[in-house]
This record gives structure tokens, sequence and C-alpha cells, in this order.
């Protein structure tokens, strides 16, 4: 149950794209409730590898949590002493500076420091001496520390995505920062690939190749990059998602015939049958707590969501808005389900409110597909076409501010954030 633009014959008659581009971050949208803060250059940046005062900037802008006051041409380091006037005339109620050292053994030393602009005090600050490739992981890591002190919850810029893309006859599984930069190459095929799944520790992607002829869901070690076929059963084997304590997954699978349901062990064992329809069963996905799991059936003529207990047995309709739904993604607190829906001819990205079962649409795209929630619940990653072009997508859970990832030249799909713990 795949959009158009994403099917499978599509991918393999495509014409062959030009070489990947590097990811650009456009912000657009106007949150609700935005901290304004400033963040000048930092001091001796301009020789460091990496944009560090820019990756924190574009972070917190990209969060909806935090609209940017102009800076001007102002050079702040973690040791200045702020004059408090002059920032509030920028209307900055937090203000950070910083500094790029390079030390004797080549590393290079981030250093930063948060200061409250309204009560006219210091709130925090950190150091981090990492080596030069780390050093963008070290910006995202102080953006995180920063939105943490101010918000109160957890930073998710040190996260990673887990994406598909297809470059002329060239799929490729990446994994990137979570502001799609920083990507390496997790797996390449001249076959599909698709359905990346993260384990909750962030060590494993369970993905599905059709390297050999068909579709089978294989697991890959992100470290060793050492992988092994999970499921290579008779007929189609897809969809897989991890369940919250990691040592199961659950699985689409044709091998008795019809699509139906199952779960297994990660080591391979335990096969166990949980639907028993006529209908195609498929893109399950275990609530936070692990109790339940939620699906994509036609069980009713169309394609819609349901949910039943993680062990198999009676299921409910979940999704009642239209006639197509799928791709279902539940919220780290469980209270919010995102979804795609079709709207008239066009395929939009919705977010439920599982208590009360209100659906809001975030997207304003037309060709959107698999959503995907920050492990903080605070924003939803999916892939689109915007201005002609395949992009990777983030938005706010009420669609106020979206930042598209853009890919110039290549197809870019069914996007997954990884958890925490990087």
């Amino acid at each position: 149950m795949k959009m158009p633009r994403r099917s499978l014959l599509a991918a393999a008659l495509a014409a062959p794209l030009p070489a990947l581009a590097e990811f650009r971050v456009e912000i657009t949208g106007i949150g609700a409730t935005q901290l304004p803060i400033a963040i000048p250059a930092f001091r001796d940046e301009a020789g460091a590898p990496q944009p560090v005062s820019r990756i924190i900037r574009d972070n917190l802008a990209r969060s909806g949590r935090f609209s940017l006051a102009d800076a001007g041409a102002v050079v702040l380091n973690e040791l200045s002493s702020p004059v408090w006037p002059d920032w509030r005339a920028k209307a900055a109620d937090a203000l950070v500076g910083g500094s790029l050292t390079r030390l004797a053994d080549g590393r290079w030393d981030l250093r930063f420091r948060l200061w409250d602009v309204v009560a006219g005090k210091e709130l925090s600050g950190a150091s981090y001496p990492v080596p030069a490739d780390d050093l963008r992981l070290a910006a995202h890591r102080a953006a995180d520390a920063i939105y943490e002190k101010l918000t109160g919850e957890r930073g998710v810029f040190s996260t990673r995505l887990a994406y598909i893309t297809k470059s002329g006859r060239q799929f490729s599984l990446w994994v990137a920062d979570a502001d799609g930069e920083g990507r390496s190459e997790a797996v390449k095929s001249v076959e599909p690939l698709i359905s990346p799944a993260w384990s909750p520790d962030g060590r494993t992607l369970a993905y599905v190749s059709f390297h050999t002829g068909k579709a089978v869901v294989y697991l890959q070690d992100l470290q060793s990059g050492a992988r092994r076929a999970l499921a290579d059963f008779r007929g189609t084997n897809s969809a897989p998602a991890f369940s919250p304590d990691g040592q199961r997954l659950a699985l689409s699978l044709s091998r008795d015939g019809g699509t139906q349901l199952f779960s297994m062990a990660r080591d391979g064992g335990g096969l166990k049958r949980l639907t028993q329809t006529l209908a195609i069963d498929t893109e399950p996905c275990y609530s936070p707590d692990g109790r339940q799991i939620y699906f994509v059936s036609d069980r009713g003529g169309g394609p819609q969501i349901y949910r039943m207990p993680a062990d198999g047995g009676s299921a409910e309709r979940v999704s009642f808005n239209g006639s197509y739904n799928v791709s279902p993604a539940l919220s780290p607190d469980g209270r919010s389900l995102a979804y795609v829906t079709r709207d008239g001819g066009a395929f939009r990205v919705c977010v439920m409110d599982l208590a009360g079962g209100q659906v809001a649409v975030i997207s304003d795209t037309q060709d959107d597909e698999s959503p995907s929630f920050a492990p903080n619940g605070r924003l939803i990653v999916y892939a689109t076409r915007a201005q002609g072009r395949d992009v990777l997508m983030t938005s706010t859970l009420d669609g106020r501010v979206k930042a598209s990832l853009m890919i110039s030249n290549a197809d870019v799909r069914e996007p997954a954030w990884g958890p925490f713990g990087r």
C-alpha cells in the first residue's frame, strides 16, 4: 500500500538522475509561541571545518520553539560580557556566545555559553573537545544542551535519520544527522531498498532488499556493517518494525498465501502469526508500551489503520476520515498517531489525537509519505515533493513550522527518525 509516486514499478523504471547534492535546510512558517534567541558568530570559527554557530541556529529554528534575533556582524565568545541593553534592543530573550579552538593534538574545542538576556545572567555552558570529523556532531550536542536548558525537554539535534535514495540505477540506504547532513551510506544495491526501521538502541537497521529477486528483510549492524537475513520465507517479506524492547519485530509476510502480520524474535526464531484474515494486513508499528500494534488493512474495503494486542487478537479500526489512510507512526508518548491520508488527489500527513480522535492535516504538499516522529515527539519527518524536487520535510506537530531538507537531484524516500542515545 504505497503511493503511486513511490511504487516499486516507478522506481524500477525511473530515468537515471545526476549525482546527489548536499542537503540544504529551508525553514518556513511561524510558530505559535517562540523564544527569541540571538546566536552571533563564534570566535575563530571562520577557520574551522564546520560553521558551528550556523548549525546551532538552524537546529533551534527548525525545532519551532525559537525565533532568531538578528545578531548582525557581532562576534561573541563564551568569555564575553554581554551589554544587556544592546541585546534587549534586538528583542532577544536568550543569547549564545562561543568559540572554536584548535588543540595541540589536532582536535577542536567547541565552547559555548548561554545567557538569559531578560535577567542579565548566565544560564549554562559547555566544552566539547572533538576530532575534526565530529565537529558537526558537537554543534548538534551544543544545540541539544541549549534547547533542553530553555525548554526543559530533551533535544533531538544529535540524533540520526535513515532514508532511501535512488540515483540512476543505484539504491542507497543512508544514515545522516537529524538535519540531513553528515550522511554515510549503510547499504547500496542495484535492486530496490525499502522500509528502513531503527532498533530502539540505535545500533541496528532493519530494511527490505530485493537484491535476490524478491523482498527479504535484513538486519544491518551500523557499527560493524555486518548484515543477515531475518525473514526470507516463500513469497514477500516486508514492513519490519522493532518492538520497544528491541527483542522482537513485527512484519508482513505472504508465506501462507495472503499478506498477513507476524512477529518473530530478532534472532530469527519464535515466528508467530498475528492476523488471520483474507485481507491485506501490513505496515505494523508498536505502541510505545509494546502492548499494541497499529497496522494497515483493507479488510473494510479500503486501506485503513487498525490496532490490536501485540500478540494478536481482535482488531479495532482507528482511522475514519477518508477512504485511504496508510503509514501509521506513534508518538513516543503514545498520545498521537501520524499517518498519510488521501485528500482528493493529494496525499498528506495527518496527526490524530488518540484520546479525543481529533485529526489535523499538517502538510501542505501533494505527495507525502512515511511520517516518523522525532524521539522527543516534537517533530515529524516525512518524504514529499516540494518545488518539483523530492525532499525530506520536518514539521512541528501543528504544522506551523516546516523545514525542507533538500536534495537537488535524487529521489529521496521513506525516512525513519532514529532514537536517542548516539
